[in-house]
């Protein structure tokens, strides 16, 4: 399918979409605040912003990203534990308001084919992408080809277990991933420092109103860029944990390439580097194999839409054109 066609990034806060053309470029964009416990409102708030864009728009087809479980025939969501959806079947509902084909794909998966087909991965057939935000996401290309698993649910990765009997997890766990290398792990670890050792986190205080309670990661990110010794050391503990999970992941899956996105990337080398170093220090036979690339994402917020769109236009067909394997 060649054209205009809308992807729909659905997260517990918001609801973007945006009109994307087949060479991946962003047209135009809406935003919604995602009423996460109210299921009717949410499919009448991405109904309604694929619908503005409709009005300046042809639209040929509609995929939807969402932070949930998604079913083998990409149109079911099964779970998704920031919103109230339980076997909601989406594409049903939503192909009825809009009269569009309508495909409904992980976000994390949305994300790793906009890298690999127009992003940081594009030169790559093999590869990882994990977004770091709230939690971990995850999604992976194997031989040029958008591995979903048996069931549609591979990928979620944010909740291999790291520490067995760890920190709880809101996936009704213990231990996970995402408990020690997301985005929530970056300010419990920052709280922690500044309530237990004020003065190693006096930058983070000062930003916060000495107030440990107020820090953000944004609030962190700003300190580590600035040098702050409390900020450094909270990237220090993430990308630890980040990077001993690459490892994991390499010795199972064995890509070429890693890809770093979600909100705390933007950290940039600061996560990056990290992350890379700990990464190749626990590699399984490391000095004697290929190490994988660990790369940045380059499409940022758009990457959601931009691959959610682009898996409405290729629809079935799951496979990164022009791959050669």
């Amino acid at each position: 399918m060649s054209g205009l066609t809308v992807g729909v990034d659905v997260g517990g806060t918001k609801i973007a979409a945006g009109v994307v053309d087949d060479d991946g470029k962003l047209i135009a964009s809406t935003r919604r605040e995602t009423p996460a416990t109210d299921t009717h409102l949410v499919l009448e708030g991405i109904a309604d912003a694929v619908r503005e864009l409709g009005s300046h728009h042809q639209i040929e087809a509609v995929g939807i990203g969402a932070a949930g479980f998604v079913d083998a025939g990409r149109a079911t969501v099964l779970f998704a534990p920031n919103l109230a959806w339980r076997d909601e079947d989406l594409k049903a509902e939503l192909s009825s308001r809009l009269d569009l084909p309508v495909v409904v794909e992980n976000d994390a998966n949305a994300v790793a084919w906009a890298e690999s087909r127009f992003g940081a991965g594009r030169d790559h057939d093999d590869l990882v992408a994990i977004t770091i935000g709230t939690g971990i996401g995850g999604g992976i290309i194997s031989s040029g080809r958008l591995l979903r698993g048996g069931y549609g649910v591979a990928a979620e990765i944010g909740h291999i277990t790291m520490v067995p009997y760890g920190r709880r997890c809101g996936c009704g766990l213990q231990g996970c991933w995402e408990q020690y290398g997301s985005g929530r792990a970056l300010v419990t670890e920052a709280r922690e420092i500044a309530r237990h050792s004020p003065a190693f986190a006096a930058g983070l205080l000062a930003m916060a109103g000495g107030d440990p309670e107020a820090i953000t990661g944004e609030m962190v990110t700003a300190c580590a860029q600035q040098g702050d010794v409390g900020g450094l050391h909270c990237f220090d503990e993430i990308g630890r944990w980040i990077g001993l999970g690459l490892a994991q992941l390499a010795a199972v899956l064995d890509p070429t390439l890693f890809v770093l996105g979600g909100g705390v990337s933007a950290a940039g080398d600061l996560l990056r580097e990290r992350v890379e170093a700990m990464f190749r220090g626990n590699l399984t036979g490391r000095g004697h194999r290929p190490v994988a690339e660990v790369r940045l994402a380059e499409l940022g917020w758009e990457s959601g839409m931009v691959g959610a769109a682009d898996l409405a236009r290729t629809n079935d067909d799951t496979s990164v054109p022009g791959s050669d394997r």
